[in-house]
């Protein structure tokens, strides 16, 4: 093999490749920001063309992954997340292990035949509604979702791009070394021979984070600041109004209504919901008529101290968690909000209880702010004026109904989605038809997933402008900065002149030392460049090392296209990508724990290898 020469070009990609790897590792730079500065440092220091450095904004990647955050929010839409969050609590429980687990297997089988993109978007909006349901940190189920997404793909040999390649680039290679081989015809490899392989590793990414995740994942419940509505709303009436709290009633409390109890004067706590049969009514506007009996279960708001110290006095039993008002308690169904009353409302001169306000859009006052007064007492009976603002406690769609029926001005834009549900056959019909273009008729993916999100769009299951929104561009400008990176790599020669240079330094090899070196290479290119190219670049250069040392070259094929998966200390590949910004992480918090990751990676591959291959 000719001995490839180090040239300035190569020195220039070095130099921006570990520029990079700085600001990634020492969080210098928003990662989105450090995508564009490599998409403009590239073509300025003539390493590759200005056409090169823009193409990531087109690519197969890029077009995938905004494809799919709009199918997700489509699907969100119509609520069919919502269902198999359900599903997933009913099977697990409320155990963040058990989820975890379940959700990671899931979506790393679906992974073993379509790509691992695809398979992580689908369960991201259900995994991020899992972790508000339950008051469980995304962070911990969002990263061992995309790595098992990832090594899902070793499952089969259609389960990745490299291993779908696989065959082909070794055909290749046989038909030129034949007669080193003894004019031994080629053997394509089946559908599931990588399979034990792929098992071994799904199983050992799974036990790493069943062992391991709660020391090296972020906890963080609310990960992204849109979403934690109640932090500025907590921090002003906190010690006041409080938060959500289930309360059972006990079988031998005397049955007595609201206005009797006199909860509110006494506590400062506001009954928002009662429950009773076991769940099978609700009522989520009781007034100070309804009655509280034995076996009834309670929806209060207030702040814990004083909760406890009303559940205490009446010896009720307040839950660590709530079970039959979690719906109640999810951040995309519920919440508390601010409204003014403003200048000519027919709301000023009126009372609350004279409006029949709850009765009519069951929602709950929890307080009055009239100037830097908190009113907590008989709230239903004072005489609104102007300037009022309301503390709220209800669902979003009555909000919306408040915010046109009444001369309420929200301080904050309404949250959740007003659900489709009728349009959820649609929703599916548009996922399945992108699926099924992109394995059975062979579209390219970011095309099929393409048409599915369109189809969403056009139909109105979901709008342009909230499509647009779904869309989350730091994730889009990462990758997109970063693909011409690995373009720099491939087309200058500096990933084969590593290749070169390390392999050379080893001297004389032995089969297992062979396939380490080869293994770790092709993880390096596939992180840092795309596993695509370290696989067109390693597979020749693995098989002829293998021949010339008495290996058997399928095999240092097989680990090249495997090892090509192994990219978890960096955000670079595209389902790491993904769930970045949903799970909170930065960079690392890959490193921290995609390194264990990675090593545990390779030592499985390699003791595979040894037991069911013979190596």
């Amino acid at each position: 093999m000719e001995a490839t020469v180090l040239t300035t070009d190569m020195i220039i990609v070095f130099i921006l490749l570990g520029f990079a790897i700085s600001l990634f590792v020492f969080d210098l730079l928003r990662v989105d920001l450090v995508g564009l500065l490599m998409m403009v440092l590239l073509p300025l220091t003539g390493v590759i063309s200005a056409e090169q450095a823009i193409a990531g904004m087109g690519s197969n990647a890029v077009v995938s992954i905004i494809a799919v955050m709009i199918l997700g929010a489509g699907l969100n839409k119509t609520g069919v997340m919502n269902v198999v969050a359900s599903h997933i609590i009913k099977i697990a429980g409320r155990s963040e292990t058990s989820i975890m687990l379940i959700v990671s297997s899931t979506v790393a089988v679906i992974s073993s035949f379509m790509q691992n993109i695809g398979a992580a978007a689908l369960f991201l909006p259900a995994t991020m509604r899992i972790g508000r349901q339950l008051n469980l940190p995304a962070s911990r189920i969002l990263m061992p979702m995309g790595f098992c997404a990832i090594t899902g793909g070793c499952l089969t040999l259609v389960g990745s791009s490299p291993l779908i390649m696989l065959n082909d680039l070794m055909e290749s290679w046989w038909v030129i070394n034949r007669a080193a081989l003894n004019n031994e015809s080629f053997t394509p490899l089946g559908l599931l021979s990588v399979t034990p392989i792929g098992i071994a590793l799904l199983a050992g990414v799974l036990l790493y984070f069943t062992l391991f995740s709660r020391k090296l994942l972020p906890a963080d419940v609310c990960l992204i600041d849109e979403d934690c509505m109640d932090k500025r709303l907590l921090a002003i009436y906190g010690s006041e109004v409080g938060q959500g709290y289930e309360l059972v009633v006990p079988g031998k409390f005397a049955p007595t209504t609201l206005g009797d109890m006199e909860i509110r004067p006494k506590y400062h706590v506001t009954v928002v919901g009662i429950a009773k049969g076991g769940g099978h009514t609700k009522n989520m506007a009781p007034l100070k008529e309804d009655l509280i009996e034995p076996g009834d279960v309670l929806w209060v708001i207030g702040s814990e101290q004083k909760v406890d110290s009303m559940s205490e006095e009446h010896g009720w039993l307040v839950k660590a968690e709530p079970e039959l008002f979690a719906d109640e308690n999810q951040i995309d169904e519920c919440g508390i909000i601010e409204g003014v009353v403003i200048p000519h409302s027919n709301l000023a001169g009126q009372s609350m209880e004279a409006m029949q306000f709850r009765q009519l859009y069951t929602v709950n006052p929890l307080a009055i702010v009239r100037g830097d007064e908190i009113i907590m007492d008989n709230i239903n009976t004072t005489t609104l004026i102007q300037g009022d603002t309301l503390l709220l406690y209800g669902r979003w769609q009555q909000f919306r109904l408040i915010a046109e029926k009444m001369d309420i001005a929200f301080i904050e834009e309404i949250r959740g989605e007003e659900l489709k549900p009728e349009r959820t056959r649609c929703a599916l019909f548009f996922l399945f038809m992108a699926l099924a273009l992109a394995l059975g008729f062979q579209v390219k993916l970011s095309i099929a997933l393409l048409t599915g999100a369109l189809g969403m769009i056009i139909t109105r299951i979901i709008s342009a402008d909230r499509a647009y929104q779904a869309v989350d561009w730091r994730t889009v400008f990462l990758l997109a900065g970063l693909i011409p990176l690995g373009t720099a790599f491939e087309s200058t020669g500096a990933a084969e002149y590593i290749a070169q240079m390390v392999l050379g330094a080893f001297g004389s090899l032995s089969p297992m030392l062979l396939l380490l070196i080869v293994s770790v290479l092709t993880a390096f290119f596939s992180l840092v460049a795309s596993n695509v190219g370290a696989v067109v670049l390693m597979v020749p250069l693995a098989m002829n090392l293998a021949l010339d040392i008495g290996a058997n070259p399928v095999t240092a094929a097989m680990v090249v296209a495997v090892s090509a998966s192994n990219t978890f200390v960096l955000p670079t590949h595209q389902v790491n990508a993904l769930i970045m910004r949903a799970g909170g992480y930065r960079p690392k918090d890959y490193m921290k724990a995609g390194i264990g990751v990675s090593i545990m990676y390779t030592m499985i591959l390699l003791v595979v290898l040894r037991v069911f291959y013979n190596v």
